[in-house]
């Protein structure tokens, strides 16, 4: 499921259009057994969009690369993996009182390697009592969710199909 979309060949939609598919897709997610919502695109344009949210609703917005990083900071190696989600649940409820909606930028870190998690089950896994937005800093073509690129250690393709998905902009390979 896709919401919104690039205007001509690659021009981001408008900054207002882009938060409104944004907002829909909050609304349509509060219907799914995971309640994650994925703007997909590349960092700049990802990161306005959420701002542009939380101006919007209210929402909490977490640098999650940042929170999660100061947590894992006083752990093993080996512990960190084994505490991953435990630690973003604690990222999610930090911000202040309870609240349905939490976007989350810069998740890059979810994909280090050193961590051994899959970052979309895991989003998955935070979006079960509340709704996610996750800037997901990558490409969609082909019905393929991509981080990175091929070969490269941090690669990731997820089938896009039952998946909250809205394009920040540029989010298709070239031929």
């Amino acid at each position: 499921m896709s919401h919104g979309a690039t205007t001509g060949r690659g021009v981001p939609p408008p900054q207002d259009a882009l938060v409104d598919a944004i907002a829909t897709a909050i609304e349509d997610a509060a219907a799914l057994y995971h309640r994650l919502v994925l703007v997909v695109g590349e960092a700049g344009a990802n990161s306005n969009a959420l701002a542009a949210v939380r101006e919007r609703l209210g929402a909490p917005l977490l640098n999650a690369g940042l929170e999660l990083s100061r947590r894992l900071l006083e752990l093993s190696t080996h512990e960190r993996p084994l505490q991953v989600l435990r630690l973003l649940e604690q990222c999610l409820e930090a911000p202040g009182p309870p609240t349905n909606v939490v976007l989350l930028d810069h998740i890059e870190l979810l994909f280090d390697t050193g961590l051994q998690q899959d970052p979309l089950r895991l989003l998955q896994g935070l979006s079960r009592n509340r709704t996610v937005v996750a800037a997901w800093t990558g490409t969609l073509a082909a019905g393929t969710l991509r981080y990175a690129l091929p070969g490269h250690p941090e690669y990731r393709p997820y089938p896009a199909e039952g998946l909250l998905i809205v394009p920040s902009g540029t989010t298709t390979e070239a031929p």
